[in-house]
């Protein structure tokens, strides 16, 4: 086991995950087109829900792309790291929405889990991890992701209360 891979994973996860987020906050309402474009599914509920951007899909990729040289990958496996990870957001969005849970509501490790393991997976023979660093990772991310969500959840009640 390798700590210099593990914290390589997890810092990709965070850096890809937390893209959309950044270009959230710099960027504002400016491309922040909904992907599913407000499409319902056949029982009535949002595709995917406003939370997922196009602004947030690409933000992801291009920064996962731009960092990917100083974690020992190409720019294009990069993009491909993000993809499968932003990927993996939206499954788990659609799972949510047809669970009836609304857009920015937390479901612990169904957000987590899909574009956790999507991009570890597939991309496994150019990462090298093993099971166990990729499980370590994975279970890091899944704090990681947790505090975030708390801490967000909480600077979010503070803000509404202040109105």
């Amino acid at each position: 086991m390798h700590a210099h891979i593990i914290i390589k994973l997890m810092l990709l996860l965070v850096i890809t995950n937390g893209a959309p987020v950044i270009a959230r906050l710099l960027l504002r309402q400016r491309f922040s087109q909904p992907l599913d474009r407000k499409l319902c599914f056949v029982d009535g509920r949002p595709l995917l829900g406003p939370a997922k951007t196009v602004r947030g899909i690409v933000s992801a990729i291009l920064v996962t792309a731009l960092i990917a040289p100083l974690f020992d990958l190409t720019p294009g496996q990069g993009a491909i790291f993000a993809l499968l990870a932003m990927f993996g957001d939206l499954v788990s969005s659609f799972i949510k929405r047809r669970l009836g849970i609304t857009s920015s509501h937390s479901a612990p490790l169904l957000d987590q889990l899909p574009e956790t393991l999507l991009p570890l997976w597939v991309m496994h023979p150019v990462l090298e991890e093993t099971l166990l660093e990729a499980c370590i990772a994975l279970l890091a991310f899944v704090v990681i992701d947790w505090l975030i969500s708390k801490l967000r959840d909480a600077v979010s009640n503070d803000a509404g209360d202040a109105r």
